[in-house]
């Protein structure tokens, strides 16, 4: 590291396990990779003490849906839903999900409500089968868009926080949010999962590389590396105002990347992980470099001895969170976060 781009275009994706022939020089790589990880990102500030506000309290169909408010760091605060099943708790308490929308101006409407997007509505599936789910707005999105700007307009972030990253920032936010699942006496703090859609997605198992909380991953159409992606810019500076990563910009420019993104994920290995692509996905269309991290995944989780952690289906439609993916994820969950109850 870094790497040319050109060259990854050319080559393929750096295998994870290339040179290493123990587990202590794993550990070195990783330990590598984390480093400038954590450089890209900016910082992790360290966590607040929790405080959670519930704002209102409503009966649905099967559960109840809190509108709640916690604080995050530097004086900012998060506004969410916890969703509460009906059925009664286990002896360790319910397992629970921190859900993460897709880029959409509705943030957690779009997955928490009856009224959310066609194939996003996650976390009220989550909940029906018996998890508390936690779904946050993240920053640009539902109630955190900043005043006067468009929804995912990140401007306003950079100026307050220069050198830091919206991803940092997503991060550390959620790491809160796992502190206020784990706060909630009807919360099993063992069985904690993470799940998303797109944006939601690489927030998801980003999360999951800093925060060991995390049990299992569910990743759709979420994993884009910078080899073969027509659009590598897309991780920094763009068309519309979000700006993920703003070091990566000055590394495209000299046809570098300080890393690529199988390399994130390997940060959660060997935590249980869940990915879809589909091939048809407009936005992330280099689906033969996104298989072929999945494969260099899958070779590193079976070395680790946890080749049962680790799932991974591309299929033909687009970017999308189709009810067979769903539904094949929901049973990964269910195993990962509930075998400790039964």
């Amino acid at each position: 590291m870094p790497y040319p781009l050109s060259e990854l275009n050319r080559r393929g994706l750096p295998p994870l396990l290339q040179g290493i022939d123990s587990y202590e020089q794993w550990m070195e790589k990783i330990s590598d990779i984390r480093r400038i990880w954590l450089d890209y990102l900016g910082e992790l500030p360290v966590k607040v003490p929790v405080r959670l506000q519930i704002h209102a309290q409503s009966k649905q169909p099967g559960h109840t849906r809190l509108h709640v408010e916690y604080d995050t760091v530097y004086g900012d605060t998060v506004t969410a839903y916890i969703l509460v099943p009906d059925e009664e708790a286990g002896s360790l308490g319910y397992p629970a999900v921190i859900a993460l929308h897709p880029t959409h101006e509705q943030g957690k409407d779009r997955i928490a409500l009856p009224t959310g997007g066609e194939n996003r509505k996650y976390a009220l599936e989550l909940v029906e089968r018996g998890y508390v789910v936690l779904v946050p707005d993240a920053l640009t999105a539902g109630e955190r868009i900043f005043p006067g700007k468009a929804a995912f307009d990140s401007e306003p972030f950079y100026e307050q926080h220069a050198d830091w990253s919206t991803v940092g920032k997503n991060v550390i936010d959620h790491m809160q949010g796992i502190d206020v699942l784990c706060s909630l006496d009807y919360v099993n703090s063992d069985a904690i999962g993470a799940i998303g859609h797109s944006f939601g997605a690489y927030n998801a198992y980003f999360l999951a590389g800093m925060d060991e909380r995390i049990k299992a991953v569910v990743s759709s159409c979420g994993f884009s590396p910078f080899t073969g992606d027509p659009y590598p810019q897309h991780w920094t500076y763009r068309n519309y105002p979000y700006t993920h990563l703003p070091k990566i910009a000055a590394d495209l420019q000299r046809d570098q990347v300080p890393f690529d993104f199988h390399e994130i994920v390997a940060l959660m290995a060997p935590t249980p992980f869940f990915s879809y692509a589909g091939q048809d996905d407009h936005i992330f269309p280099h689906w033969k470099s996104v298989a072929e991290g999945m494969l260099e995944l899958s070779r590193l989780y079976r070395w680790l001895g946890k080749e049962d952690h680790f799932r991974s289906f591309i299929g033909a439609g687009g970017h999308d969170f189709p009810e067979e993916i769903r539904m094949l994820s929901y049973v990964f969950i269910d195993y990962w976060l509930k075998k400790e109850g039964e």
